[in-house]
């Protein structure tokens, strides 16, 4: 799953197919796929400023067995194209993940958002209706931007960090980025493993990741029209996002399942993945 030019230190035991797909606007999306290609598919998409070795512990997991595994470096992320002025709206998000599910022909793939994925999967939602996909999961995630309650969703280290983020020059965005990093993760890391994770961040123009926090969107009228099956997941100890945002969601989609994780922080796929696998696989099994 290692792409050109990312340097990972994580191991490889499931070959990764990697794809270009082009989005919305002609933008070339790097697309990776592992597992069964005849599988019921889990399509993955990652949060702010981060890309698909994100998912590196699904992808190399029993779940490989018996699932299509699909991640892609969202638009100005990882190996996509960081084109200018592309990604405050909606339909631009919706557009690269419906191109995805054409272009690799998967069939209603069950849709996992982690932080900003959750918007990336609402503005998808909006725009092309819940028939394509077989159930949402989301994790640790974002479903609205812009606004005093969503600002309100935000823990308030990660609130502190915003400014930084947005910063143009180097040393500033760089420092910031360090610290944003150590935020993604309650329980300890490897140092190869922050290396890998600060490495593709900091892949992220400041550009992509200003024009991000600049959209104000709210989904929770999209939401509440759900009637597909819905996980939520949500670390207990996240620094980000405030488990707020989740029981939000629970209060919002009809009949949610959530799913809250005692000691661990915003990246519950990475920090117990053993446990989250296990709770994906049984969802999934309600799904098709």
């Amino acid at each position: 799953m290692r792409a050109p030019g990312l340097d990972s230190p994580f191991s490889e035991s499931v070959p990764v197919r990697v794809h270009t797909v082009r989005g919305a606007g002609g933008a070339q999306l790097a697309v990776y796929d592992a597992g069964d290609l005849y599988g019921p598919t889990l399509l993955f998409v990652h949060g702010f400023s981060q890309c698909h070795l994100a998912w590196w512990r699904q992808f190399q997991s029993a779940l490989a067995l018996g699932f299509r595994l699909v991640a892609f470096d969202l638009r100005g992320h990882g190996h996509s194209d960081k084109p200018r002025g592309a990604y405050g709206e909606g339909h631009l998000w919706a557009d690269d993940l419906q191109a995805v599910i054409s272009g690799l022909e998967l069939q209603r793939p069950l849709l996992v958002g982690w932080s900003y994925g959750g918007l990336v999967i609402s503005d998808y939602l909006r725009h092309y209706g819940q028939e394509g996909v077989s159930g949402v999961h989301f994790v640790s995630a974002m479903v609205k931007s812009g606004s005093e309650e969503a600002f309100g969703m935000l823990a308030p280290d990660m609130l502190g960090l915003i400014p930084g983020l947005f910063a143009q020059d180097e040393v500033t965005c760089r420092s910031t980025l360090d610290a944003f990093v150590s935020l993604l993760f309650h329980k300890p890391v490897t140092p190869e493993t922050r290396g890998s994770v600060l490495g593709y961040n900091q892949l992220v123009p400041p550009h992509v990741r200003e024009a991000l926090g600049s959209r104000s969107v709210d989904n929770d009228d999209v939401l509440r029209r759900l009637t597909l099956p819905v996980l939520i997941s949500h670390g207990m100890e996240d620094r980000i996002m405030l488990t707020d945002s989740s029981r939000h969601l629970a209060s919002v989609i009809p009949d949610a399942q959530l799913s809250l994780y005692p000691g661990v922080g915003h990246s519950p796929f990475w920090e117990d993945s053993r446990r989250f696998n296990r709770e994906l696989a049984a969802f999934a099994a309600r799904c098709w």
